[in-house]
């Protein structure tokens, strides 16, 4: 159907951590909504992050426990990426590494950027 909402669902593998993630993407016409769990599917901290007119503003809906910056640097990045709302949640077993999250960024990015292009 035309007005579903559009979900896609990636596996994410760092590299030097060997740690697995899954990244599922829910679009819709005004934002997206990604959800990042390690191994196992669970709602973790969410931050929300809109997009207008040049300017984002951010809210923790569940804190995190160790990631709070990553989380809300990438509800802020994909809201201005697609202009719209973007509720971000991850769940992860501990702190991420930096390679930890730059796979993770790679992918949300490449995934919303993909979807950004298609609209167009």
């Amino acid at each position: 159907m035309e007005n579903e909402p559009e979900v896609l669902v990636t596996r994410i593998t760092s590299q030097s951590t060997s740690r697995n993630f899954s990244l599922t993407t829910t679009f819709f016409q005004n934002g997206c909504f990604l959800v990042i769990t390690e191994d196992q599917p669970r709602i973790g901290a969410v931050s929300m992050a809109i997009s207008t007119s040049n300017k984002v503003s951010t809210a923790k809906v569940i804190p995190s426990k160790y990631d709070s910056i990553f989380i809300n640097s990438l509800a802020e990045k994909t809201s201005s990426m697609i202009n719209g709302i973007s509720l971000v949640s991850l769940y992860s077993k501990s702190q991420l590494q930096l390679d930890d999250m730059k796979a993770i960024m790679e992918e949300v990015m490449n995934t919303v950027r993909s979807k950004s292009h298609e609209k167009q």
